[in-house]
């Protein structure tokens, strides 16, 4: 890792104290096995064990074997046969190796009522003891007297499929990587949140089974304190690292990353749908789905105006994409806003931006918008045929080449054809739905599987618009910067986004205290420079929060008015995203 005088490193693991709660957690196998059992209160119990898909169910009935058991129903083997649910979701997840469509059913659908009948008479059979009934849709069996919901991180799921493990209730084998993704994004984990959202409220206990080998239990009522309390505060979620064949090595530099035998190309450190937070009770760490947080206080978390408008979706994304020393990202386009929902069932699409946060070598540039004058008959040719093997997409023909340098912003309304250039390390700041990206051209090169990266031609000549070319790309996305105030304390200054896109950002600067004007919304912070700041409540609302360069943190609406302030006396300055008014 980079050295620097006084500097505070990046914390990879940031967590979050938990106040109150304190012996409310155990990671001690027999200390869960021992609450579990005092809360059976001794005579006939039935014992409920949720799961969402890939959590280890395997350790999961070995950690409560153990407690006696009378009598083990997996709720897994009263679901419809793999082959039968295989065909019954063919339908939205297509035939195309990447995309799908987002499914509206439930898990419910799966499993047989006559089979789920026969366990109930089952349980109400048994005379003694303790009933264990555990796996994913065990609580569509009964509610039981105890009620055990066992979590993963969506991030660890990820790492689990490459690890080999298969998707849930699927009879194929051996399916690549990204039809693994494909599966749980627009299926698996759609039902399992929807079952999810239902028992989050009355479980007794929350186990967290996201660290291979070993599990974390809290009481239900500590765990949903613990989200209150996260709710109206200043808070990090636990980032994390992909390498990608783009990648470059200011992550690993900067960040002190372990070596991993490639470069870095993306960290996800603000999009709560896969991030985590680590709730420290009592000085036991529960790891826990950001997402949980979003779906238990979206009205404190986001604001009321943004829950109304986006429900139980949190609508920023933060990430970070790394080409220093690496290579062009892939030339893309997003879909337009009615393309995304008449196609995949989704509700709004994923306008961006970006912003530099470092730029080095020979002329470091942005892809961005297509030139003026541009054919797009002759540029759809040009793609094709480079997809098929022949000659190289002559990108600076068809797309303008915009010199890019530390802290420019760049607006990318769904549409626009851009990918980030090499010696680039950029902060993306978007909407959610993030999956859906056209690749135009991909260099011609293969990804780290050896395998052509998908290219999706047809999808991305439908959306591309062309009356966004030079003339009008310089004149509405490059740096349209506006003062908003500057005076003593700092200053503050409007980057964007594009009226089309819902976001808006800003800019702030300030060697001291700077107070920052709430519009009732969530805010997503960034420190783009300095090396460190400190978050303080204007109302004694929450503890002065400290925030390190190039970390993201998430503002809730009910944390209120705050201040940002320099406790070293050095300039910084931070990027601040909402939803506008």
């Amino acid at each position: 890792m980079e050295s620097v005088p006084g500097s505070y490193p990046y914390r990879q693991f940031p967590t979050i104290r938990i106040h109150g709660h304190d012996g409310a957690a155990t990671a001690d196998a027999d200390s869960i096995r021992g609450r579990i059992a005092r809360s059976c209160g001794g005579g006939m119990a039935v014992v409920v064990a949720e799961c969402y898909p890939g959590a280890d169910q395997d350790a999961l009935l070995e950690l409560l074997s153990p407690l006696g058991l009378t009598d083990i129903i997996h709720s897994d083997d009263l679901a419809l046969p793999p082959g039968e649910i295989d065909g019954i979701i063919a339908r939205e997840l297509t035939g195309d190796p990447v995309f799908g469509i987002m499914t509206t059913r439930r898990l419910e659908e799966f499993f047989p009522a006559g089979g789920l009948e026969a366990a109930r008479e089952r349980i109400a059979a048994a005379q003694s003891g303790i009933v264990l009934v555990y796996g994913v849709g065990a609580s569509l069996i009964c509610r039981g007297d105890v009620l055990i919901y066992a979590d993963i991180t969506r991030w660890e799921i990820q790492l689990r499929y490459r690890r080999g493990m298969p998707n849930w209730r699927t009879g194929r084998k051996d399916i690549p990587l990204r039809e693994k993704y494909k599966r749980g994004y627009f299926a698996e984990w759609r039902w399992a949140d929807r079952l999810k959202k239902k028992l989050l409220p009355e479980m007794d206990f929350y186990l967290d089974m996201s660290t291979p080998g070993k599990c974390t239990m809290a009481n239900g009522d500590a765990y949903r304190d613990g989200l209150r309390q996260v709710s109206g505060q200043p808070f990090r979620m636990v980032p994390y690292f992909d390498p990608g064949v783009w990648g470059g090595d200011w992550m690993k530099r900067k960040f002190g990353l372990p070596e991993n035998g490639s470069n870095y190309a993306w960290s996800f450190d603000g999009v709560p749908e896969e991030n985590s937070l680590l709730l420290d009770l009592g000085g036991v760490l529960v790891q826990t789905p950001a997402v949980n947080l979003v779906w238990s206080h979206p009205a404190a978390l986001l604001g009321e105006r943004v829950h109304a408008r986006f429900g139980l979706e949190f609508p920023i994304r933060f990430d970070m994409l790394d080409t220093m020393n690496g290579q062009n990202l892939s030339l893309q386009v997003h879909p337009l806003t009615e393309y995304i929902q008449d196609n995949f069932n989704m509700r709004y699409t994923q306008d961006e931006s970006y912003y530099i946060l470092d730029a080095q070598g020979d002329d470091p540039c942005v892809y961005l918008g297509v030139r003026s004058g541009a054919d797009p008959l002759a540029m759809e040719a040009a793609l094709e045929e480079a997809q098929r093997g022949g000659n190289a997409f002559p990108a600076g023909e068809f797309v303008n080449r915009i010199p890019v340098k530390k802290h420019d912003h760049l607006l990318i309304p769904a549409g626009t054809v851009h990918c980030s250039g090499a010696n680039t390390m950029v902060l993306e700041i978007s909407a959610t739905p993030y999956i859906f990206t056209f690749k135009l051209w991909d260099w011609g090169r293969l990804d780290l599987d050896g395998r052509p990266r998908p290219i999706h031609l047809e999808h991305g000549m439908a959306n591309i618009q062309w009356n966004r070319d030079t003339d009008w790309v310089k004149r509405n996305l490059v740096n349209r910067v506006s003062e908003v105030y500057s005076g003593e304390l700092g200053s503050v200054e409007r980057t964007g986004l594009h009226e089309r896109e819902f976001l808006d950002t800003f800019r702030v600067s300030t060697g001291g205290e700077l107070p920052i004007h709430r519009n009732g919304s969530v805010h997503m912070m960034n420190l783009v420079e300095g090396r460190r700041a400190l978050i303080v409540s204007a109302e004694d609302k929450f503890s002065p929060f400290e925030l390190r360069y190039a970390e993201t943190c998430i503002l809730p609406e009910a944390a209120g008015e705050y201040k940002i302030t320099s406790p070293d006396g050095e300039n910084i300055r931070a990027i601040i995203a909402c939803v506008r008014n």
